[in-house]
Formats: structure tokens, sequence, C-alpha cells
């Protein structure tokens, strides 16, 4: 008996995640999920199966415990003191979709196949997509 692997027929779903009033961790978790692929029963470690999701409402997730005061994202430019720190109420203000592009990057792969993966991910901070032509399917 030979081992199955899927080749060219991997058919990618769209889903739709609404996160509003959503915790942050959670919804990063499930989004992180779908794009793994781990739902789909053609499920392959090594390989991309995952779906494209679409999430919107991205300025009403909410966040639990005192981490909107202490929470500190950090980002490093490559030079010698060159590491920036951006509190969670600025970044928030400034651009919520960051937050939860951050949270479910976090949660993929951190190599070349977790790019790929995170490639299929779309965030808006309102309730409208541009991807209404691909019929995405509500989670």
């Amino acid at each position: 008996m030979s081992t199955y692997f899927p080749k060219g027929e991997i058919a990618r779903k769209w889903f739709v995640v609404d996160a509003s009033g959503q915790t942050l961790g959670r919804l990063a978790s499930r989004v992180a999920r779908i794009l793994n692929g781990k739902d789909s029963p053609q499920y392959t470690p090594f390989l991309d199966t995952g779906d494209h999701v679409i999430v919107i409402n991205a300025g009403k997730v909410k966040i639990s415990g005192l981490k909107a005061g202490t929470k500190t994202y950090y980002h490093y430019t490559g030079y010698p003191g060159g590491i920036k720190g951006e509190e969670y109420k600025k970044r928030f203000d400034r651009k919520p979709e960051l937050i939860v592009e951050d949270a479910i990057k976090g949660m993929l792969p951190h190599t070349k196949l977790g790019r790929a993966m995170f490639s299929k991910l779309k965030v808006y901070k309102g309730d409208t997509h541009p991807h209404v032509a691909q019929k995405p399917q509500t989670v």
C-alpha cells in the first residue's frame, strides 16, 4: 500500500471570520488552524494544504486581562540600539490589522511554508472586503 500525497488537486476554499467581540488569542488559533490546513482531510505536515481566510472587523477584537495597558510590540531595525517598541493601545488605534496579523503569524510555522500560509490571510478593519467574487463561506 502506498502513502497518499496531494499533488495538484488541492482545492482551496475561502472563509470569512468575523472578529467582532472575539478574544484575540482564540481567534488567532482558529484562523491559524484553517491556514495550516489541519481541518482538511488531505492535511500533510510538509505541504501547504490550507485555505484562504478573510478576517473582518479587526478593529473590534478584544484582549483579556491587563494586557491592553502593559503589552508592548517590539521591532528590531538591524542597527545597534535599533530596538523599537510600540504599546498595544497606540498600535490598535493606528492599525488594528497589524495586531491580528501578528497574533496569527506567531502561531504559524516560522519557515518558508509558514510564510506561504500567511500569504493566504487577508485582514480588514471594517466589515467589508473586496473578495466577494471568491464566494467565501462564513466560519
